[in-house]
């Protein structure tokens, strides 16, 4: 038996980005578990429109979307904890400008540089709708084929409502090929 629990959202866990954007010239960091596919080619970052980051987004129209790991949670849970508003987060990562401008953590070992075509308001939040441009992945995570290796890659993910990271894990099995 089902127990109606209101109208809740329950989409998680979901995967921890830390999205980088110019503000001001000097690159500002947020961490951000609202993301989402909208197609093999664009993607949706949600982001409270409060956000300090949100600015540059909007004026310049680039922003980098770094996968987090294990191996930097810690420095990217603290981009959630400060206010770019009130502290300068400028340097808190060493990072590269992509080819747009936009500002790529050196530590990510996956980070998309995006270019937002649209932008969508809701209850508080600002949806950029964003076409990826480029990949930037480590090439000790890459197939033979050039796509990703998640059994060596381990993306955190959040939990939503308890506020917590979770590692991914073992492989279940192949896509369409389970029956």
């Amino acid at each position: 038996m089902k127990k109606n629990t209101g109208a809740q959202l329950a989409l998680y866990p979901a995967p921890v980005i830390v999205v980088g954007a110019m503000v001001d010239g000097k690159p500002n960091w947020t961490l951000v578990a609202h993301a989402g596919v909208m197609a093999h080619s664009h993607l949706m970052l949600s982001m409270v429109k409060a956000h300090y980051t949100n600015k540059g987004i909007r004026e310049n129209k680039v922003v980098s979307v770094n996968v987090v790991d294990a191996s930097w949670l810690g420095d990217a849970d603290k981009m959630g904890c400060v206010s770019g508003n009130k502290t300068d987060k400028s340097e808190a990562f060493a990072y590269t400008l992509g080819e747009r401008g936009a500002p790529m953590i050196d530590e990510a070992k996956v980070t998309m540089e995006c270019e937002v075509e649209d932008i969508y308001e809701l209850q508080g939040f600002e949806n950029f709708i964003c076409r990826i441009t480029a990949t930037y992945v480590e090439e000790d995570i890459l197939t033979e084929k050039d796509k990703i290796d998640y059994r060596k890659f381990k993306p955190v993910l959040f939990q939503f409502p308890t506020y917590e990271y979770l590692e991914t894990g073992d492989i279940l099995g192949a896509c369409m090929k389970m029956n």
